[in-house]
This record gives structure tokens, C-alpha cells and sequence, in this order.
């Protein structure tokens, strides 16, 4: 795509956004014209608190995967919701089915659940609680230090969760395609490159990767850190999308995305998050469709333990 259809696209995107009354809701792994064209982009846990404060757009259209906009409908219940692409899945929450997450808990009744916010609408339905990378540890630190817990379903957040708080979480065995695929060797063959760059790393990674990091965090926090730290070269591991508005906040900076083990490139997407492209997302608000339709049983169940997570992240 060229770029001048690229300013046509957005151009008509924000005649369009202005004729519905919409606000478009952006993750920090979209592609960058998508975040470029965002009214507002962030973190899960950022956009959670973003949409359960929106009042007067009529329109919502999150680009991102579809828990996401799951959960955008879920608070925001009586307006339209829309996505891109209703394909953009998640690796993470395809790891944890509803039904076998079920009789996990099932098994494990004295447990209190948390469940990470890459989770379908019925796993969520099953919590007790939600978390997001960036406030996982703080809720975990809400409940009594010998209190019985499950954590799903992503085990590397999980594991280092456990390892942080000295907590001895009962973990799902799930995972996300993207944050497993770094290397530790790779990461440490770039480390002899640069020497002095700090590392990056998100919690969802494996813990050899995690244990090599300067920084472990959600993604907000891991461009907080580049934002305000003296360094000039970065060396990223998780999705390659945040790049993006790092270089835009420090331009004078340098970030190296980090490499999985099975590419020549330097780089790890999220094909999901990346099905989602400024001409899907000029049709759906030409056309108010492909809208977002929970099931309002499990809708009301996951409510709760939504605004559970957003009332112990203030």
C-alpha cells in the first residue's frame, strides 16, 4: 500500500469516525498507521480503563483481537462495538477453552481464580478476578499471602508472578505464540552487539528470556521505562508493534527488536493483531459492521470480575 493511499484511507477514516460519532480504540500492537489514526491507544488494561469511561460516542471500534473487543462490549453494553476483522484471534486465549478451563477450577473449588484478560468471554465468565501484565502483581498481592489461587492461562506470566510475590499459584498451561518464540540465545548474541542496551522484556516470555531483562513489564511500562531511561539503544522483546510508538516518544533513540528462534528476520509479530489494516478498518465504520455480539448470560458473569480488576487498579 502506497502512502498517499494510506492518507486517503485515513482521511476518509476521520470523515467517517466524525458522520457515526465513533471513538477508535487502538492496542499498541496494531500496525502504525492504525495506532497513527487511534483516538486513544494503550495497554489492555489502558483501554479497559479507556472504554469503561467513554459516554458520549456512539461507536466504538477497538482494534485490536477479539477479546478485546469482547470486553469493550461487555462494558460498554448498550453501544455498538465494532472491529476490523472479527478473525483477529489470540493464541493465548485459543490455549484456554471454556469448557476445560471449567473443570480445571472444578477440581480445585477452595481456590480463588484469576484469569489473565486474554481470555475468552466464558473463561472470564469463571473468574473470580481479572489480571492484565501491568497489574498482575499488584492483585495477586491483594488476597492473604497463604490464600489458594488459580492463574490462567498464561503460565510464563504465571510462573513469574510466583516468582515476584513468593506465591505458589496453581497455573493453566497456556501460553502465547508470540512471547514463547524469543531465544535466549539470540537475545544474548544481540546483547555482544550492543553492549550497554538495556533488555526489554515482556512477562509473558519463557524465564530464560525474562531472567536476561533490565526491565520486566507490561507493555506501557516497558515504553515508560524507555521513555525515561538515559540510555540510547534498546534491545525489545515482545511484539514488534510497540517499535512503533517507542520511536515516535524517543526519536532519538535507537530499539532492537528482538528476534524469535525460527525467522532470519529481526522481528516477531502477531499475525492476529496484524489482520487488522486501515482499509478493514475504513469499511467497518462505512459500513457499522463486523459488530461485536456477546452472550449477555456470560456478558453479566464476566462483568464482575472486570470491574473487579479495574476497581484494585486504582
Amino acid at each position: 500500500m502506497t502512502d498517499s493511499k494510506d492518507e486517503a484511507l485515513k482521511e476518509e477514516i476521520l470523515r467517517l469516525k466524525k458522520e457515526k460519532g465513533a471513538i477508535i480504540l487502538a492496542h499498541y500492537y496494531q500496525q502504525g498507521p492504525i495506532q497513527d489514526i487511534a483516538d486513544y491507544i494503550g495497554d489492555s488494561l489502558a483501554l479497559a480503563q479507556k472504554a469503561a469511561a467513554i459516554k458520549d460516542a456512539e461507536v466504538i471500534v477497538m482494534c485490536g483481537v477479539h477479546f478485546m473487543g469482547e470486553t469493550v462490549k461487555v462494558l460498554c453494553p448498550g453501544k455498538k462495538v465494532l472491529m476490523p476483522d472479527l478473525e483477529a484471534g489470540c493464541s493465548l486465549a485459543d490455549s484456554c477453552p471454556a469448557d476445560a478451563f471449567e473443570t480445571f477450577v472444578k477440581a480445585h473449588p477452595d481456590h480463588t481464580v484469576i484469569s489473565y484478560v486474554n481470555t475468552s468471554l466464558g473463561v472470564k465468565a469463571l473468574s473470580d478476578v481479572l489480571v492484565t501484565s501491568g497489574n498482575a502483581r499488584k492483585i495477586v498481592e491483594s488476597f492473604p499471602a497463604d490464600a489458594k489461587l488459580i492463574f490462567g492461562p498464561d503460565r510464563n506470566l504465571g510462573g513469574y508472578i510466583n516468582s515476584v510475590t513468593g506465591r505458589d499459584m496453581l497455573l493453566w498451561d497456556g501460553a502465547c505464540h508470540v512471547h514463547e518464540r524469543f531465544s535466549a540465545e539470540r537475545i544474548a548474541r544481540l546483547k555482544e552487539e550492543h553492549p550497554g542496551a538495556p533488555v526489554l522484556v515482556h512477562p509473558e516470555c519463557k524465564r530464560a528470556v525474562v531472567l536476561m531483562a533490565d526491565k520486566v513489564g507490561s507493555t506501557a511500562a516497558l515504553l515508560e521505562y524507555a521513555i525515561n531511561s538515559p540510555e540510547q539503544k534498546f534491545i525489545v522483546a515482545t511484539e514488534s508493534g510497540i517499535l512503533h510508538e517507542m520511536q515516535k516518544k524517543c526519536p532519538g533513540k535507537t530499539f532492537i527488536a528482538a528476534p524469535p528462534t525460527d525467522s532470519t528476520c529481526g522481528c516477531n509479530d502477531c499475525s492476529f493483531m496484524k489482520l487488522n489494516t486501515l482499509e478493514k478498518l475504513r469499511n467497518c465504520l462505512r459500513d457499522g459492521k463486523p459488530e461485536v455480539i456477546v452472550d449477555p448470560e456470560l456478558a453479566r458473569k464476566a462483568l464482575v470480575p472486570i470491574e473487579r480488576m479495574l476497581e484494585l487498579s486504582k
